[in-house]
């Protein structure tokens, strides 16, 4: 840099959790200047299951060792804590991670890449326009406490409350409430839960909750639609003293709000791109994240250097439309079922139950998708009894919304 001039970053990249690290890493690894910045200071607890199913797996960068707790072999279903049924594979099915060691990793990894780290970061705004851009090839990321950076592309990775979403104008159609205790437990109870999770169909419509053993601590989480705290809290609680474990104190209580996108939400905006919870991608259904912000994040980072690289607006827009073709031809097909699951498992909880304990091809599907032999789009599209079953369920569901018809009970196993 000449005297008088300021340094000018390839790409910044707001938000260090595992989109932002893995859009980091893929910028980095590209050769560029990259920035990662990040409010919290490092490693930071999230409000998460920490489940690592093979998408997940197969999108972590070269290299990377998963600092797995617990590898699951065993699922335990329950509906609404009634029919208990568990199933088993000889394969593992998923891994267990605690969140602050896992995006610590990623970090890491970004940074062996290349890419520099600075925490203790709030970003205020990101600006496109105005004195404080001096051309048109170059986006100010303006900080808590005044001081503005300069990028020639952006990536919002800054989590479902996000800035810079707000900023790109992302919009969400269906917002969750989840609630989290990490429960420390005695050895001869942790024992009982190694290499098995435990799943509830829950009471209230879309919601369920979940056990993930890890180590000496069981993660113990419940979600459901927002507008209903009450009633998701009081599902925690006795979703707790159902399994025995009101009796332990946790050594955190937490919540979050996921907030999933609209099919028209936009990805971008200008040099600006979001990922991961800021661009509202994750599984409608389950409420799956991390696989969606590892893989997002990864196309962000590729498609940031594109546009970090755009001489002027036309290429720009180019590459931005390219980075939406990318995410809403793979994740996106993805959440198209998945929103369609999540409609037909808020009517009939007992179905999806049944079939899981009861029906061998689905719990097929289920270690498929978990392991990432296939996808949930993917056997959709490929699995006649799939497709068929789902339409018909569409179709009753259309039907029953017309008439104003009381909703089909859900079949009990």
């Amino acid at each position: 840099m000449r005297g008088g001039e300021r340094q000018v970053w390839d790409v910044v990249v707001v938000g260090a959790g595992p989109a932002g690290a893995s859009a980091a890493y893929a910028a980095a690894v590209a050769g560029r200047r990259v920035l990662l910045l990040e409010k919290a200071e490092l490693p930071r607890y999230k409000t998460c299951g920490g489940g690592i199913i093979g998408p997940s797996r197969d999108a972590l960068p070269p290299g990377f060792e998963l600092p797995l707790k617990d590898r699951v072999h065993a699922v335990t279903f329950s509906l609404g804590g009634r029919f208990t049924r568990t199933r088993r594979s000889k394969q593992m099915l998923f891994g267990l991670v605690d969140r602050p060691e896992f995006d610590q990793r990623l970090v890491e990894h970004a940074q062996q890449a290349g890419a520099e780290l600075r925490t203790g970061t709030t970003v205020l705004r990101v600006e496109q326009h105005g004195a404080a851009v001096p051309d048109r090839r170059t986006v100010a990321v303006v900080l808590q406490g005044g001081e503005t950076l300069l990028a020639r592309a952006v990536v919002g990775a800054d989590g479902s409350a996000s800035r810079i979403g707000a900023h790109v104008g992302v919009k969400p159609d269906q917002v969750d409430l989840g609630l989290e205790a990490e429960i420390p437990v005695p050895e001869t109870v942790a024992e009982d839960w190694r290499g098995r999770v435990f799943i509830d169909w829950g009471p209230m419509p879309g919601s369920y909750g979940w056990v993930f053993p890890k180590g000496d601590t069981l993660t113990v989480g419940v979600i459901s639609a927002r507008g209903e705290g009450a009633a998701t809290k009081r599902y925690l609680e006795e979703f707790i003293g159902r399994l025995g474990l009101a009796g332990f104190e946790p050594s955190i209580s937490s919540g979050h709000l996921t907030r999933c996108r609209a099919d028209d939400s936009p990805l971008s905006r200008g040099r600006v791109l979001v990922c991961g919870d800021a661009a509202g991608l994750l599984e409608p259904w389950t409420r799956e994240g991390i696989s969606y912000a590892l893989r997002s994040g990864r196309l962000a980072g590729e498609w940031a250097v594109r546009i970090a690289e755009a001489p002027d607006a036309v290429e720009t827009r180019r590459q931005a439309l390219n980075y939406a073709f990318a995410i809403k031809s793979g994740l996106g097909v993805e959440m198209a079922v998945g929103k369609r699951m999540l409609a037909v498992f808020a009517r009939r909880p007992g179905l999806f139950h049944a079939a899981l304990t009861g029906f061998r091809p689905a719990w097929r599907a289920f270690k498929e998708i978990t392991q990432g032999a296939t996808s949930l789009g993917e056997i959709v599209r490929t699995h006649p009894v799939a497709q068929r079953a789902l339409t018909v369920l569409d179709r009753q569901m259309a039907e029953s919304a017309a008439s104003g018809a009381k909703d089909p009970v859900s079949p009990r196993p």
